[in-house]
């Protein structure tokens, strides 16, 4: 059986506390639970969060941001430090996920899952630095080994899927500006993927990928892989932005009415192997696409082939799915 878990946070920041609604149902209809909770002000985790960030970021790994020259981290110290550090956010996430106030929401999740049970648990959270915290760490996730963890829009309205009778799965890969990066082990998984159609575009410009993404016949799933970043505008917005070619950059307000239509032809997912995609994540949501993937931070070539393997265990969904 699956269950759907999700929690819902109201207004508030790491500064001031949250309100928490948990509803826990079978996926197919309404919550069969349904309750109310907090969690206190967590100065220190964000502090921590961003000791954390600076530590990973010196590392100097081949990211999938903006292109620039990188030099690798060899001395061990640094190394050292942001495991640390890394270990610090999660003990101290933990702990707050175990205060007094949030304890009986988490004592009813253990008395209404089953380890043996497939758990999709998503977080509605509108506050970037909430969709940030390292949620695949909470150890509620330990204890049920068929649980994954997704990222949903605080807002959403139900979209009809598209019907579709194709006989093969249609992919739209585009390989953008990957200077500095290796992304030839993508196309590699790409060309092999098993009953599937698959067209890649390498390195387009604006006016290419929009005619591709306008194909009357559809795509199921687009794929991104090369350099891109997220520039943080507010508490609860993020301007994301995808470098198709080493000239051109977009973002997906730029490419709204393309992806629209490809939406409303079936496409159901949209992946991007690049960094820092909590910006495209949160300019996705308005189009309604089931399941979005994205890196929350920079991430190097060797973590960013994972997926093409096995899928990650944290991601982005349209809740009205």
């Amino acid at each position: 059986m699956e269950k759907l878990v999700t929690l819902k946070f109201g207004a508030g920041s790491l500064e001031t506390g949250f309100s928490v609604i948990l509803q826990i149902g079978d996926g197919q209809g309404w919550p069969v639970v349904e309750m109310t909770g907090a969690l206190p002000p967590a100065p220190e985790l964000q502090s921590t969060y961003r000791r954390w960030q600076v530590a990973y970021r010196r590392l100097g790994l081949p990211y999938r941001l903006e292109a620039r020259q990188q030099g690798f981290a060899t001395n061990v110290s640094q190394i050292e430090d942001c495991r640390e550090v890394a270990q610090q956010l999660s003990q101290q996430f933990n702990q707050w996920l175990c205060t007094e106030s949030f304890s009986p929401l988490r004592d009813k999740l253990l008395e209404k899952l089953s380890p043996t049970e497939t758990i999709r648990f998503i977080v509605q959270a509108q506050q970037t630095e909430m969709q940030r915290l390292p949620w695949s760490v909470w150890e509620i996730c330990d204890r049920y080994p068929q649980a994954e963890v997704a990222l949903g829009a605080p807002s959403f309205e139900y979209a009809q899927p598209s019907p579709s009778s194709r006989q093969k799965v249609r992919v739209l890969a585009i390989v953008g500006d990957s200077r500095g990066i290796d992304v030839s082990t993508d196309q590699a998984l790409l060309n092999h993927l098993p009953n599937a159609d698959v067209a890649v575009l390498d390195q387009p410009n604006r006016a290419e990928l929009n005619a591709y993404l306008w194909d009357s016949a559809g795509w199921d799933i687009l794929f991104f892989a090369g350099h891109s970043t997220s520039q943080q505008i507010s508490d609860t917005e993020t301007l994301g932005k995808l470098f198709i070619n080493t000239a051109e950059s977009l973002t997906i307000a730029e490419l709204k009415h393309a992806l629209k239509k490809s939406q409303e032809r079936g496409l159901q997912v949209a992946i991007f192997n690049s960094c820092n995609g909590l910006g495209l994540a949160q300019a996705l949501a308005d189009l309604h696409i089931p399941q979005v993937l994205v890196m929350r931070e920079p991430v190097p070539d060797l973590v960013a082939q994972e997926p093409s393997r096995e899928p990650p265990r944290t991601r982005s969904v349209d809740p009205s799915t």
